[in-house]
C-alpha cells in the first residue's frame, strides 16, 4: 500500500542522549539526524508489553531479542492489509513487524542495522568472502556456489541474516529455499537478497524522562500555540460554552492539560457509546476526580443495538455508528444543556486523511450546535506522550496492553491484529459480540466465515461511509 503523506515528518534523533528529538536540535546542544521512517511518520513510544512482543517476535525467528534492556524504542505504523510496524531503535528503523490475520502470526522484517544491536543465531546464512561485495553493494542473490552454510532451521519464504565468514552482517532476504533443500542444490537462488534504505543505529540506553528533557523547548512552544489557539477561539466566542469533547484517549487527554492551562476547568464532554473498555471508564472517572472536572455524559447504546437490529454491524465503509451512538445523542445533549457550545477535541492530523486535510476549527455536518476546535491539530503522538508524562497525567492503561487507540472495543475500523488481541484478553466481552454476529450471520444466510474472518467488517457493495471520519 502505498505511503500516506499528512504532515512534515518530525521525528529526529539525539545520539549523545539516546531519545528521539521533535527538532533539528536536542536541548542538550547537540545537531540531531533525520530518522527515516515511513509516512505518515506518526511515530509513538513503545511501551514494555510492546517491547515483549518485539522480543518475542525476533527471538521465535532469529534466537535472541531485538531491544536491548534500558533503550528508548519507538512504533511507526506503515500502511499494509493490516498491520505493519516499523521498530525505532538507536535512531534508526531496526526491522519491522507484520502480522497474518489468515495465520494469526506475527513475521519479522529484519533490516541490516539491526545487528548493531542483537547477534542472530538462527535463519541465518554465511557466505564466502568473494561473494560478500556482490550482495552487500549490489543487491545481488545469494547464489549455492556463494553460500558457506545454512542454518537447519531455514525454510521456504522464512526472513534470513546474510552474514560474512567473520559473523559481519552484510543484508537481509528472503529464503527462496528450505535449508536442506539449499545443501542439495549445485547452483541456483538461495535468498533473495532485500534492499532497505539506510538506517543508522548507535545503541545507548535513556529513559522517557531524558527523552522529555531533551525535548524541553519543543514541548514548550508546543504547549504555548495550543493555549494561545484555545484562548483565541474562546475569547472569539464569547457567547458559547466551552468544554473538553473526552474520549479516555491520549488525544484528548493532552487536549484537556491544554485547554485547563488555557481557560481553567471545563466540563468533559464524554460520548458513552456503552461498548467502550472497562479502562476507558476508569479514566474518565479518575480524570474527573483529578482535576474536578463535571462529566457531561450521553448514552447511545440503546440506539446502537436498536440500528444493528435493522441494519447489522457497522463496518468501515458503513459506520452508521458515529452517528447514532455519539453525533446524534452529542447533538441532543448540547441542544437540550446549552443550545449551542464550543468543544475542543483532540483532532490531530496525522490521523487520517480527512483530518489532514480538515480545517482547525469547524462544524460537523451532523451537530451544527456544536462549534469545534483542535488545539493539538499539529502535534504528532511523540508531542501528545512526552507532554502526558511531563505533566504526570493519568492516562488510559490501554495503551499499556498493545492498544494505540482507544475507542469502541468492537470497532470495525480496527485491524486483524488488534480484534485478535481483543478478542484474547477480553473474552467477556469478545464473546458477547460473537454472539450478535453469529445471530445475524444465521438471519442472513451468510457463511460462517463472514463472522470468523471478520468479514462483517466490510460491506459489499457500499462505498465509503458519511460517519467514516466523525472527529470523536
Amino acid at each position: 500500500m502505498r505511503p500516506s503523506y499528512l504532515g512534515r515528518i518530525l521525528l529526529r534523533w539525539c545520539d549523545a542522549c539516546h531519545a528521539p528529538v521533535l527538532s533539528r536540535r536536542c536541548a542538550c546542544g547537540a545537531e540531531t539526524r533525520e530518522v527515516p521512517v515511513t509516512p505518515p511518520g506518526d511515530a509513538r513510544p513503545a511501551f514494555p508489553d510492546d517491547i515483549d512482543l518485539v522480543n518475542r517476535i525476533y527471538t521465535e525467528h532469529f534466537g535472541a531479542p531485538l531491544i536491548p534492556e534500558g533503550h528508548l524504542a519507538l512504533l511507526n505504523k506503515v500502511p499494509d492489509q493490516d498491520r505493519m510496524e516499523e521498530v525505532v531503535v538507536g535512531g534508526g528503523v531496526a526491522g519491522i513487524i507484520r502480522y497474518f490475520p489468515d495465520r494469526r502470526e506475527w513475521e519479522p522484517v529484519p533490516r541490516p542495522a539491526a545487528c548493531r544491536l542483537f547477534t542472530p543465531t538462527k535463519r541465518v546464512v554465511v557466505v564466502s568472502d568473494d561473494a560478500v561485495p556482490f550482495i552487500r553493494d549490489q543487491g545481488m542473490s545469494v547464489l549455492r556456489p556463494g553460500m558457506v552454510s545454512i542454518d537447519d532451521s531455514v525454510r521456504a519464504g522464512d526472513e534470513v541474516f546474510i552474514l560474512a565468514q567473520d559473523g559481519t552482517c552484510i543484508g537481509v532476504g528472503r529464503a527462496k529455499v528450505a535449508a536442506a533443500a539449499a545443501w542439495a542444490m549445485e547452483k541456483g537462488s538461495i535468498v533473495r537478497t532485500r534492499r532497505n534504505v539506510v538506517s543508522q543505529i548507535l545503541p545507548g540506553a535513556a529513559t522517557w524522562d531524558d527523552a522529555i528533557r531533551a525535548n524541553a523547548r519543543v514541548l514548550e512552544d508546543a504547549e504555548a500555540e495550543a493555549v494561545a489557539f484555545v484562548k483565541a477561539v474562546t475569547e472569539r466566542n464569547p457567547g458559547l460554552v466551552a468544554n473538553t469533547s473526552y474520549s479516555g484517549g491520549k488525544d484528548s487527554l493532552a487536549t484537556l492539560l491544554v485547554v485547563m492551562k488555557a481557560v481553567g476547568r471545563v466540563p468533559l464532554l464524554f460520548a458513552d457509546t456503552g461498548l467502550e473498555f472497562p479502562e476507558t471508564y476508569a479514566n474518565v472517572k479518575e480524570v474527573s476526580e483529578t482535576y474536578g472536572l463535571e462529566v457531561i455524559r450521553t448514552d447511545g447504546n440503546n440506539t446502537f443495538w436498536e440500528t444493528f437490529a435493522k441494519q447489522g454491524p457497522p463496518a468501515v465503509n458503513a459506520r452508521w455508528c458515529c452517528r447514532v451512538c455519539k453525533l446524534t445523542p452529542v447533538l441532543n445533549l448540547i441542544t437540550a444543556q446549552w443550545g449551542e457550545c464550543l468543544s475542543f477535541i483532540g483532532q490531530r492530523r496525522y490521523e487520517s486523511a480527512t483530518r489532514a486535510q480538515s480545517d482547525r476549527v469547524w462544524k460537523n455536518r451532523n451537530v451544527k450546535a456544536q462549534l469545534s476546535a483542535a488545539p493539538i491539530h499539529n502535534w504528532t503522538a511523540l508531542h501528545v506522550w512526552l507532554y502526558i508524562w511531563r505533566e504526570k497525567a493519568p492516562y488510559n492503561l490501554l495503551y499499556r496492553r498493545r492498544l494505540d487507540r482507544i475507542g469502541c472495543f468492537m470497532c470495525p475500523s480496527s485491524d486483524m491484529a488488534l480484534i485478535h488481541m481483543i478478542a484474547e484478553e477480553y473474552p467477556a466481552l469478545w464473546q458477547g459480540w460473537i454472539g450478535k454476529l453469529s445471530a445475524w450471520q444465521q438471519e442472513k444466510g451468510l457463511p460462517v466465515e463472514w463472522v470468523t474472518d471478520g468479514r462483517w467488517r466490510l460491506r459489499e457493495g457500499k462505498g465509503e461511509g458519511d460517519d467514516a471520519d466523525s472527529h470523536y
